[in-house]
């Protein structure tokens, strides 16, 4: 049985950083494709990061345009965790943060469409005051 969770939200003031962590148990992270999402309070769920460790341990990364330059998504195999480390958070990025992985394989072209995602977490919230 395949869970995720994730750690690390919190309540933090305009600037600051967090890192979010998911723990993936029954589920192997290397070669197949897991993302970062965000809801916030009557807003859809939006993608925010994802990313690919392909052969060779390379690893592809995509952003939404609203967090490029802000935030860094890093897996660890040996740990089998998926990292987001978010800096220079806005008010607007609070909304509860979930990870998600797909059952097999790439992201292909749907990195950041929570359609190509099968396993997902609970959720941690993330609060940024101004």
């Amino acid at each position: 049985q395949v869970q995720l969770v994730e750690s690390g939200g919190g309540s933090v003031q305009a600037g600051g950083s967090l890192r979010l962590s998911c723990a993936a148990s029954g589920y192997t992270y290397s070669s197949n494709c897991m993302g970062w999402f965000r809801q916030a309070p009557g807003k859809e769920r939006e993608g925010v990061a994802s990313i690919y460790s392909g052969s060779g341990g390379t690893y592809y990364t995509y952003y939404a345009d609203s967090v490029k330059g802000r935030f860094t998504i890093s897996q660890d195999n040996t740990k089998n965790t998926v990292y987001l480390q978010m800096n220079s958070l806005k008010p607007e990025d609070t909304a509860m943060y979930y990870c998600a992985a797909v059952s097999m394989g790439r992201c292909g072209t749907r990195w950041l469409d929570a359609g190509r995602y099968n396993y997902w977490g609970q959720g941690t919230q993330v609060t940024v005051s101004s």
